[in-house]
């Protein structure tokens, strides 16, 4: 009887501690960038609200606090047709935000001696697209260069000879080109080519230490069930598997390909906050800023941003730097944004073309976030 007694209290106890947690879950606040408290439902409502407005089919949202993730929540549909709802394992196109978490995995690189940070790149490989009038200055090129958008390549070279816009080293040009070129450079010293053997040491590297199983540069079969549509300019849906005419699903695109959702990617986002996977000079050189703005520039002039790391793009604002990416394969979008000093961070996927909007619009209750 004494032994039973026992029992049942143990068990009382676990049931009263499972609902205080669970109870501490569903009251969970949130501090706003500006320090404000907010409530979760307050904050959905927002959100909802927000989506309606400018018409996001789907959105897969995730808020850090104190380098914690505090808030996931997935909204909308994943095909606006069929209505299919999206929860919280559905994944979506990061585009852009490839660009961070493929720096995060070169320094990886960097560190073990695959790939020196200041090593000119055609000693590695050789840029076979290079047009003759810069076949000599492309030779300066590094990988630091590329990262910070320093190589003067084009955003994208279309099967065209690459003429350099500048000088390497000299100036500013945002390049997935570049990035791309990096990815082969990688590959090739290596010999493992930049289609999914990339993509396992990138897991290897990256995702399997940070426990995010779902996140990839190349398809895969969680993808093939998980994936939700991109949506128009109307907001109809177009495509949610790689294809003729787009991705190939092979290709590890190191500038646009990986694929994720927001509590997923929130993981990265805060291993950059905690320093995490890296030594602190690595992370010192991802995001100090490698690129200064010239105030000419369209990026300081439009949105305030001064700069640019490895990988991420800086704005100093009130309450410290903001360390942020924007992600655009049209159909898709998606957004990023830390600050160290305050311990805070946003992740936003979608599948839409509007999200720029969106942002504007949550910023009046989560504050300014861009």
């Amino acid at each position: 009887m004494k032994i039973l007694n026992t029992i049942l209290k143990n068990i009382t106890v676990a049931i009263v501690a499972l609902t205080a947690i669970t109870s501490c879950a569903q009251t969970k606040s949130i501090q706003t960038l500006e320090g404000s408290i907010l409530h979760v439902e307050e904050l959905n409502s927002a959100i909802e609200s927000a989506m309606k407005e400018h018409e996001l089919p789907g959105l897969s949202a995730a808020i850090i606090n104190n380098n914690e993730l505090v808030y996931h929540q997935a909204f909308g549909v994943a095909n606006s047709k069929t209505r299919e709802p999206i929860d919280k394992q559905s994944i979506f196109e990061g585009a852009s935000l490839s660009k961070p978490i493929f720096a995060y995995f070169v320094m990886k690189l960097v560190e073990n001696g695959t790939i020196d940070l200041d090593k000119p790149l055609h000693q590695y490989l050789p840029h076979p697209g290079i047009a003759p009038e810069s076949k000599e200055e492309y030779k300066l090129i590094t990988a630091r260069m590329v990262l910070a958008h320093q190589t003067g390549f084009p955003n994208h070279a279309n099967n065209e000879p690459i003429k350099l816009a500048f000088t390497p080293g000299t100036d500013f040009m945002y390049s997935g080109e570049a990035y791309q070129y990096l990815a082969a450079v990688i590959g090739t010293k290596l010999g493992i080519g930049w289609k999914k053997e990339l993509n396992q040491l990138f897991q290897e590297k990256v995702t399997n230490p940070l426990n995010m199983p779902h996140t990839t540069f190349v398809w895969d079969d969680y993808l093939e069930s998980h994936k939700v549509f991109g949506h128009d300019k109307e907001g109809l849906p177009t495509y949610n598997k790689p294809g003729k005419g787009r991705w190939s699903g092979k290709t590890f695109n190191a500038f646009s390909s990986v694929h994720s959702e927001a509590s997923e990617y929130a993981k990265f986002i805060i291993a950059m906050l905690k320093k995490e996977g890296l030594s602190d000079s690595s992370f010192s050189e991802m995001l100090k800023e490698q690129t200064k703005f010239k105030d000419s520039n369209p990026l300081k002039i439009e949105t305030g941003q001064t700069g640019w790391g490895l990988g991420f793009t800086q704005k100093r604002t009130e309450k410290g730097i903001m360390h942020m990416h924007t992600g655009n394969n049209h159909d898709f979008q998606a957004y990023t944004m830390f600050v160290p000093e305050q311990k805070y961070g946003i992740v936003l996927f979608t599948n839409s073309g509007n999200l720029l909007p969106f942002i504007e619009a949550i910023s009046n209750t989560l504050g300014k976030q861009f």
